[in-house]
């Protein structure tokens, strides 16, 4: 158990740094696309929206395939599209249950729920001062 907390620890930490400068790319990268486009108005907010969504999937993304790597390199799955299933339901929290770990490596699987449960969460609230910040949702007008 110590191995998967000393192991879980290392990849939260990973998947932290990646969050936090993946959330520095997206707000970059929207920058530059409605400065690039020249958008004002409503389609600027819908650009800076879209790119927002697209930029938290890829930096989830990115974590996500970092936990399947772990797996895999821990020959905890035979291949990377069990790891990849596998790490994709866990970090989600939806957890089908049709794939488990071998019982050695339960609290690794776990410290990714909760790891994915706090960087969904983070995402979220990302989104909504996004939203209310550039997009099109304003605060006192539509909430």
């Amino acid at each position: 158990m110590v191995l998967n907390l000393l192991i879980g620890t290392v990849v939260i930490s990973l998947t932290v740094l990646v969050h936090t400068f993946g959330l520095i790319a997206v707000t970059h990268v929207m920058g530059l696309l409605v400065a690039r486009f020249r958008m004002h108005g409503r389609r600027s907010r819908t650009v800076a929206m879209i790119s927002v969504v697209m930029g938290l999937f890829a930096v989830m993304t990115t974590e996500v395939w970092l936990w399947a790597g772990l797996y895999l390199a821990l020959d905890i799955f035979a291949d990377f599209e069990t790891a990849l299933y596998f790490s994709t339901i866990t970090f989600s929290t939806v957890g089908y249950g049709d794939i488990v770990p071998a019982h050695g490596w339960r609290v690794l699987a776990a410290l990714e729920g909760v790891n994915g449960f706090l960087l969904i969460g983070w995402s979220t609230a990302y989104l909504v001062a996004a939203g209310t910040r550039i997009g099109p949702f304003k605060a006192g007008e539509h909430f």
